[in-house]
């Protein structure tokens, strides 16, 4: 089944399901995968810090990577992936208004991937992230292929 990960939004899947989610700018877009179970998921947060709006972060914390990315890794854990066999990675985190974005949303949201996982002990197996491509993920969880794309080129992470 094709599930679309929407802005804010995270969904999980198994088997031969297929994770997309469009338009990462400064958004993170994360994938967590289990190859033993073919369990994975992919979340689409906005924004780094769920303090600035705490509100929101309560409604929904996929909103924001410091509540989001432990929300998917506690769902993959309760349907049986193992912290020892998963492989994460990362893209999107660029600038879309190039030299302009004073706010740095791209770096901020990579950075605090960065330190949660650091902080738990879980390497990043690759990313893309930086620049001022749009891109979409397309991941696969019959063999956990995480394909990138923009601009009808497509690579893989």
């Amino acid at each position: 089944m094709r599930l679309v990960v929407g802005v804010a939004d995270m969904k999980l899947g198994r088997d031969e399901d297929v994770l997309i989610t469009f338009a990462l700018g400064s958004c993170l877009g994360v994938t967590v995968y289990d190859p033993e179970v073919k369990l994975g998921g992919l979340l689409h947060a906005m924004l780094p810090q769920a303090k600035i709006n705490k509100e929101k972060a309560q409604a929904n914390p996929y909103m924001f990577v410091d509540t989001g990315v432990p929300r998917l890794f506690q769902e993959i854990y309760s349907l049986g992936g193992k912290k020892e066999r998963l492989i994460v990675k990362a893209c999107g985190c660029g600038k879309p208004l190039g030299k302009n974005e004073m706010f740095r949303i791209g770096e901020r949201n990579f950075t605090m991937l960065k330190k949660m996982l650091w902080k738990n002990n879980i390497l990043l197996k690759a990313f893309d992230v930086g620049g001022n491509k749009s891109r979409t993920v397309k991941f696969s969880l019959e063999d956990g292929r995480v394909v990138v794309s923009n601009n009808g080129k497509e690579w893989e992470l």
